[in-house]
């Protein structure tokens, strides 16, 4: 995509920063929003230990993971406003504050409430966050460096996770679950010195009002749906309380487009989903991150709960994928420019389908190389469409509305995060106890229940029981069950993703700007 794909938001600045100093600003920026989209996946390495130390069933380890992938998605937008309104180097400043010092605190949960609550307040740090980094970037860079300096955020923001999960096994290898905090609490402070001393102060010119009905339909929409599809493993898809989270978490989603059609200042104008760019872009974000990050919840258990392999070790075999992942993100924007976000966005989610296939195929006894094959295809497909995505949201609206473009981005990224981790671990533990209840018939009630609670779980109490060593086979069985059925729904969803870029993408640069006078009419006939 041309350069002038990515037009920053207007800005108030003090000067143009110097080639050294953008160098720095790119650099504080992608090291803040690793730190973010480690966030989400740093604690996949630690869950089988954190399980059997606080007693977390599958669900509660679910809901560490998304409580802070939640707060993160459903405040993106009312915080991205808040640092165009005010400021957005005031909101970083803000942002990683918090994060950081919720973080420390986290390190000393006793409970798996504690921390479910610990980690929602940094979800709340990271969207203060998290707008700020793309933003800020788009602004300071002149437009011929603009799609180069994107790109290596997009390609940060697709190897953060396991960038995360590589440093968070290597902690765990001699010190406890609570150490990946206190180290994630000291690169906040490192962040939040780098933002003070280089990122200039930069916010919008335009008057940006408030939408407040609009953030609170959606983020109660989103807790809602997030909710219900967690809980439906444990309560039941018939229970009451399932039942109830789940239809009003669909009726207030559906409260939310008509109030966002109503406002006259929208948090989310639905309208903007009109234009192909940005309505491929962000399926296209939503789908790599939902996949991506339920991905990252199953095969590190796999190899460690499965297969034995210690922390390091499991993120060690992940290395491969990132190593993939980083210039494979760096060139896929220089391919969407040539040929289009429809052929090249597309053809990344159908490879990414495809290692979901071969990474269906792994049973409790296969071999490492199969493993390594499937996730370097994924890593490849998700690399191949992150970067042409990112450029189709941004190109796709005015200079005017870049603020706009860069939230829905965020938004679309952690929505998927949360969506992927709630629907394909709820898919997970639904195969896992269809298959281990076959096996549980022999054993105490007491002992049946907690192996039906989480795999991490039945393979620890196995040694303390007669017979152990059949019911850790059976936990491991019941295992790649689930995971099989979870990879396989992954992969349907990436397929239907990839056929809705194919259909809908822009072939052609010059269609993107053709098409952003249709969004430029739509804005003017919102107003």
């Amino acid at each position: 995509m041309a350069s002038t794909a990515v037009s920053p938001t207007p800005t108030v600045e003090p000067a143009v920063p110097d080639f050294a100093h953008r160098r720095l600003i790119l650099t504080a920026m992608c090291l803040a929003l690793v730190m973010v989209v480690a966030g989400v996946s740093m604690l996949a390495t630690s869950l089988p230990g954190l399980a059997a130390d606080l007693g977390a069933s599958q669900s509660s380890q679910q809901w560490i993971v998304d409580a802070y992938a939640l707060t993160l998605a459903a405040l993106l937008l009312p915080a991205g406003a808040l640092g165009d309104r005010y400021g957005r180097r005031g909101a970083l400043i803000a942002g990683v504050a918090l994060f950081g010092g919720a973080a420390g605190l986290a390190a000393n949960a006793t409970s798996p409430g504690q921390l479910i609550a610990l980690r929602a307040a940094m979800g709340i740090g990271a969207a203060l966050l998290m707008p700020g980094t793309l933003s800020t970037i788009t602004s300071v860079f002149p437009e011929e460096e603009r799609a180069k300096a994107v790109g290596i955020w997009a390609g940060f923001a697709t190897g953060g996770g396991t960038l995360g999960i590589l440093a968070s096994g290597a902690l765990l290898e001699k010190f406890y679950w609570g150490s990946i905090f206190l180290v994630t609490a000291a690169i906040a402070l490192v962040t939040l010195v780098a933002i003070i001393v280089v990122v200039p102060s930069t916010k919008s010119t335009e008057p940006v009002r408030f939408d407040p009905l609009g953030s609170l339909t959606s983020a109660i929409g989103i807790g809602l749906l997030v909710f219900g599809i967690i809980e439906g493993p444990d309560r039941g898809w018939s229970d009451p309380v399932t039942l109830i989270g789940l239809a009003a978490g669909a009726l207030f989603i559906v409260g939310f487009v008509l109030v966002e059609l109503r406002a006259k200042a929208p948090l989310l104008d639905p309208r903007l989903f009109a234009h192909h760019g940005f309505a491929t872009g962000s399926a296209s974000l939503f789908l790599q991150f939902f996949a991506m990050f339920a991905f990252f919840f199953v095969s590190l258990q796999y190899l460690q709960i499965v297969r034995g392999y210690g922390t390091l070790a499991a993120a060690v075999a992940l290395l491969p994928m990132t190593v993939l992942i980083m210039p494979v993100a760096a060139v896929s924007g220089t391919l969407s420019e040539r040929y289009g976000h429809r052929l090249v966005g597309g053809a990344g989610l159908a490879v990414s389908a495809v290692g979901f296939g071969a990474f269906a195929t792994l049973r409790p006894d296969s071999n490492f190389g199969l493993f390594l094959i499937a996730t370097l295809i994924i890593g490849a497909g998700a690399a191949l469409a992150m970067t042409p995505a990112t450029n189709a949201i941004i190109a796709s609206l005015p200079r005017s509305k870049q603020g706009v473009a860069s939230a829905v981005n965020d938004s679309a990224r952690e929505l998927g995060a949360a969506f992927g981790v709630a629907v394909l671990g709820s898919v997970f533990n639904v195969g896992y106890r269809h298959s281990i209840d076959a096996h549980l018939g022999g054993l105490p009630t007491g002992v049946a229940n907690q192996a039906r609670e989480a795999p991490a779980i039945a393979v620890r109490i196995a040694g303390h029981v007669p017979n152990g060593s059949a019911l850790t086979t059976a936990a491991h069985d019941a295992f790649a069950a689930g995971m099989r059925d979870s990879v396989l729904f992954g992969m349907g969803l990436l397929l239907l993703g990839a056929f809705f870029v194919w259909v809908r993408g822009a072939s052609r640069v010059e269609e993107v700007f053709e098409d952003e006078l249709d969004t430029d009419l739509i804005t003017e006939r919102v107003a």
